[in-house]
């Protein structure tokens, strides 16, 4: 078994835990496209909250740009030469509440779609000997091209709501190939840490 990697946060500010695999393995209840050690990040406020609470809340779906980390900037996780990016792809509106139990039937759609319908827009960069993936990105927001070096924590695009995605958040995985479709999950770590559910990080400046 591939002992995994290890990679710095791709963020500043705080941010959510959900879906890590310290939890359980699957971490996203699938083995499909390699995403058995994925791990969501979802920027939240000091309130923990990653939006207002309305009374429409419960009942409807919701802007995306009304989520507090909407257009928060992702970094690079590692240095490395960008293998491939997606930016095309619409933001939808977030799904909380009742919303969400319709958009989850849905799923087997965007399942048939393949890896690149449930990633939305996306960043491949390698690091550590595997391919680290950022998925979700904001429509328009990647300002990297493939074939382009990158550092630890130089910009890469913003936080989005695309793909298979309830509410804007960033999705990271790592693959052993950047062919999803033949790729193996790679388990991640972060600065020899990796955090559990319902923890959040509070990361202040990456160098």
């Amino acid at each position: 078994m591939n002992p995994g990697i290890v990679v710095q946060y791709p963020f500043t500010g705080r941010w959510l835990v959900q879906n890590s695999p310290a939890n359980r393995a699957p971490s996203h209840g699938t083995h499909l496209f390699a995403s058995s050690f994925a791990i969501d990040f979802v920027p939240v406020d000091e309130q923990g909250r990653s939006a207002s609470v309305t009374a429409k809340t419960l009942f409807t779906r919701e802007p995306a740009q009304i989520f507090y980390g909407f257009g928060a900037p992702v970094l690079a996780p590692c240095a490395g030469s960008i293998i491939s990016v997606q930016q095309s792809l619409p933001d939808h509106r977030a799904h909380r509440g009742l919303a969400s139990v319709s958009y989850a039937l849905t799923q087997r759609r965007r399942l048939a779609g393949g890896w690149q319908e449930l990633a939305g827009n996306h960043v491949l960069i390698p690091g550590g000997g595997a391919v680290i993936a950022l998925c979700h990105l904001q429509q328009g927001s990647v300002i990297v091209k493939p074939g382009q070096k990158v550092a630890p924590g130089e910009v890469l695009a913003c936080c989005g709501n695309s793909g298979n995605s309830t509410e804007p958040h960033l999705h990271l995985q790592a693959i052993d190939k950047a062919q999803v479709r033949d790729a193996k999950a790679v388990p991640l770590n972060f600065a020899g840490e990796l955090p559990k559910n319902g923890q959040i990080v509070d990361v202040k400046q990456q160098r």
